[in-house]
C-alpha cells in the first residue's frame, strides 16, 4: 500500500496544522505521554507543576518542532524547539527522574539535535552531561545498561530492555564529542549483548532480559508491556528493527545489522492487512484486541532505516523491499490512524497503545507514536534526511 508522494505531502500539511494547534497549550510545557479522552492534558505529577519535564517521552515534543522546522525552514518552530534547552539542563541540575536509561531518548532529541542544528553550547554541554550520567547505568561486570529505577534495589540490577537500543545513540555522539572511547564500548557491549539474548532465534524479541549483576551469566527473558513472557511486544519489535540498525551504522558491527534484519522480517510476517499491528505480534485478526499505531509508525521509519544502510549492498534488492515494506505501514497510518489537521492537544495519529497489560494509554495517541509518525513522514518526503539519532 505504497502512498503516491501528494499524499505524503498532504499528510505532512496535516501534522504540520496540528503541531501549530498544539504550541499554544504547551509552548513552554509539555503534554502528557497519552491523550486522555483523544486529547493531550498538561503533564501531571505528583508534587510537580502541571506541565514539568519529568518522565521518559518529554523530548519528543521538541523532538516534533525540530522535525516541523526541517521541513519548513520556519524559524518559529526553531524558537519553540529551543526554547526547552533550558528545562532540560535544570532536570539535570536538580536530578530529576534521571534513574533510567531513557536519557539518549531523552537528550538525543531535547540537546543533541539543537546542538547539531544551531550550535548551541548550552544544549551540548547538557547532552554531555546526560552521557555521563547514562554511563552510571552501565553494569561492567555485565556490559549491559540497566533499565529503568533506582540500582540500589536488587530487582533492578542486572536488567536491559529492547527500547535502549534507542538511547545508545547519546553514548557514540558523546565519544564522538569528546574522544573518550569508553562511552561507544559500552554502547556497543550493550547492544552485542542484546543481540545474543533478547534476540530469540526466530526473529522475535523479548521486552526485557535479566543477567546475573555479579557474573555477568545470562539468567530469562521476560515481558513487562508484551502479552505474555514468550510472545512478542509489537513495540518493542519495532524498537529492535530500528535500534540495531541505527547500532549497525554507528559501530560498524555486522551482526547488528543481521540481527534488525531479521527482526524486520519477523514484524513484516505478523502484519495484517492494513499493515499496522496489534500491540502483540502474538495476537492476530478476531481477537477483538487493540492495534498500535505507534509501533507503526517507529517499524516504518526504522525499515528506512534499514533500508538506507543496506543501499548499496551486494543484496540491492533487499534496501528496496524494505523500503515498500515502510511505505506500505506509513500509507496505512495515512489512510486509517492519522487525525488529519486536528484542533489544539490533539495527537497526529490515534489508536495507540502505551500499557495494555496495565490499561494505561490503550486506544489514545502518544508523544511517541507522533514523533516517529512525523519522522516516517520526513524520511519519506526528503530521502536525504539526516538523522537525528
Amino acid at each position: 500500500m505504497a502512498r503516491a508522494p501528494e499524499d505524503v505531502a498532504a499528510a505532512i500539511g496535516d501534522a504540520l496544522q496540528t503541531i501549530d494547534a498544539n504550541m499554544a497549550p504547551f509552548a513552554t510545557l509539555f503534554p502528557e505521554d497519552t491523550t486522555v479522552g483523544g486529547t493531550y492534558p498538561l503533564r501531571k505529577r505528583p508534587g510537580t507543576p502541571d506541565g514539568s519535564n519529568i518522565g521518559w517521552t518529554t523530548s519528543f515534543w521538541p523532538g516534533m518542532l525540530w522535525l516541523a522546522y526541517q521541513l519548513t525552514g520556519e524559524t518559529r518552530y526553531r524558537d519553540a524547539a529551543q526554547g526547552f534547552v533550558p528545562s532540560f539542563a535544570r532536570r539535570l541540575d536538580e536530578r530529576v527522574d534521571l534513574d533510567t536509561h531513557d536519557l539518549g531518548f531523552l537528550y538525543t532529541l531535547a540537546c543533541v539535535v539543537p546542538w547539531r542544528l544551531t550550535g548551541d553550547t548550552d544544549a551540548r554541554d547538557a547532552a554531555l552531561r546526560a552521557a555521563d550520567q547514562l554511563m552510571t547505568r552501565y553494569l561492567a561486570p555485565v556490559g549491559i545498561i540497566q533499565a529503568w529505577g533506582d540500582l540500589r534495589k536488587p530487582q533492578q540490577r542486572g536488567r536491559a530492555i529492547i527500547d535502549s537500543l534507542m538511547n545508545t545513540p547519546l553514548l557514540y555522539w558523546a565519544s564522538s564529542q569528546t574522544g573518550d572511547a569508553r562511552y561507544a564500548r559500552a554502547a556497543g557491549r550493550h547492544a552485542q549483548l542484546l543481540r545474543d539474548h533478547v534476540l530469540r532465534a526466530e526473529g522475535s524479541t523479548f521486552h526485557t532480559f535479566f543477567w546475573d549483576p555479579e557474573t555477568g551469566a545470562p539468567l530469562r527473558g521476560a515481558t513487562e508491556q508484551g502479552h505474555a513472557d514468550d510472545s512478542c511486544w509489537a513495540r518493542g519489535q519495532a524498537w529492535a528493527i530500528y535500534g540495531f540498525a541505527i547500532n549497525y551504522r554507528l559501530s560498524g558491527n555486522v551482526q547488528l545489522l543481521d540481527a534488525s534484519r531479521r527482526c524486520a522480517d519477523y514484524f513484516i510476517r505478523h502484519l495484517p492487512a492494513d499493515r499496522v499491528p496489534y500491540w502483540d505480534l502474538a495476537l492476530t485478526d478476531g481477537a477483538g484486541e487493540p492495534r498500535d499505531s505507534s509501533a507503526a509508525a517507529i517499524a516504518s521509519t526504522g525499515l528506512m532505516e534499514l533500508a538506507r544502510v543496506l543501499d548499496g549492498d551486494a543484496d540491492g534488492d533487499a534496501a528496496d523491499g524494505y523500503r515498500r515494506e515502510a511505505m506500505g505501514i506509513l500509507g496505512g497510518l495515512i489512510s486509517g490512524y492519522a487525525t488529519g489537521g486536528a484542533t489544539g492537544g490533539r495527537p497526529l495519529i490515534e489508536r495507540g497503545v502505551y500499557d495494555a497489560p496495565k490499561n494505561i494509554g490503550v486506544n489514545e495517541g502518544n508523544l511517541w507514536g507522533d514523533y516517529f509518525y512525523l519522522e516516517s513522514l520526513v524520511r519519506m518526503a526528503e530521502p536525504d534526511w539526516v538523522s537525528f539519532w
